[in-house]
């Protein structure tokens, strides 16, 4: 007489279930020749609506005159600016947000939900508004600027230490939330071992957390740069646009519209040159590749 159960479900001789050869994983349905049709049109529109203005940017460069134009003093020096700028921006945010990634990851302190959400408000915060908030906060008669000037003759806006400022500002949130996601993902077995073994917080730190999430690290690190190295309303607002001290190359892009118009479609395609190789960089990050 055969018996009606299952091979999958008979128990053992050990108690248990014999496993089965069926692979029991939801797999994923393969649905592009299932599209509706309604979709099909605003699609194509949207990725139209996006990539037409880069291809009209490539078709109307001067690529003739471009290494010439690359070459123009006005133009390198808004790039070396932008350059030691975004660099400079990028390391006072790795000094000061890896250390408040770790506390928003690893220590339950009240009101931590209101400090992530404090953390990311200037990536919804108009960069225009926030250059007014720190030159009220760092202008000669802001709340700390007034004392800086009256007891040490410092002076900060529209300087290139304010471009730094301005940038790192409005690149920190990008790092923080890199690097508290790759904490919140690293396996703390190890910083627990190397606690029981006699190890101090600051030396587990640097030798375990850091290592663990330099991943992450190093992903937040070069989208706080290229955050910073676009930065426009911030900078214009608490720093200024002054050739060769606070002219960043989206500012030179933008007086440059009124009087050259090669030259700013020549920087622009060095920001999208960037914004591109930053895209390449973090693709297995940050895009995840199609199944």
């Amino acid at each position: 007489m055969h018996n009606d159960v299952p091979s999958a479900a008979r128990p053992s001789s050990t108690g248990g279930h014999q496993s089965s050869t069926v692979d029991r994983r939801p797999t994923r349905r393969r649905t592009g020749r299932l599209v509706p049709a309604p979709l099909v049109i605003p699609a194509a529109l949207a990725l139209a609506f996006l990539v037409l203005p880069l291809v009209g940017l490539l078709v109307r460069a001067p690529w003739p005159t471009l290494p010439q134009r690359l070459a123009e003093s006005e133009v390198l020096e808004a790039l070396r600016l932008s350059l030691v700028a975004a660099t400079l921006a990028t390391a006072v945010c790795l000094v000061l947000g890896v250390p408040l990634a770790w506390l928003l990851a690893r220590v339950d302190f009240p009101g931590r939900r209101l400090v992530r959400a404090l953390v990311t408000v200037p990536l919804v915060l108009p960069p225009v508004v926030g250059g007014l908030a720190l030159l009220l906060l760092l202008g000669r008669r802001g709340l700390i600027g007034q004392w800086l000037y009256e007891w040490f003759g410092i002076t900060i806006p529209f300087t290139t230490t304010a471009v730094v400022i301005a940038e790192a500002f409005v690149a920190m949130p990008f790092l923080v939330i890199a690097v508290e996601g790759a904490l919140r993902g690293a396996d703390d077995r190890y910083e627990e071992a190397a606690a029981t073994l006699g190890a101090s917080r600051w030396t587990t730190f640097r030798r375990v957390t850091l290592p663990l999430v330099a991943p992450g690290i190093a992903a937040g690190s070069v989208l706080c740069w290229a955050r910073a190295l676009g930065e426009f309303g911030a900078t214009i607002t608490f720093a200024g646009n002054f050739p060769g001290r606070t002219q960043t190359m989206p500012l030179s892009v933008y007086l440059l519209l009124e009087t050259d118009p090669p030259a700013a479609i020549v920087l622009s395609l060095v920001l999208l040159a960037v914004s591109i190789a930053i895209l390449v960089t973090l693709r297995d990050k940050w895009i995840g590749s199609p199944a």
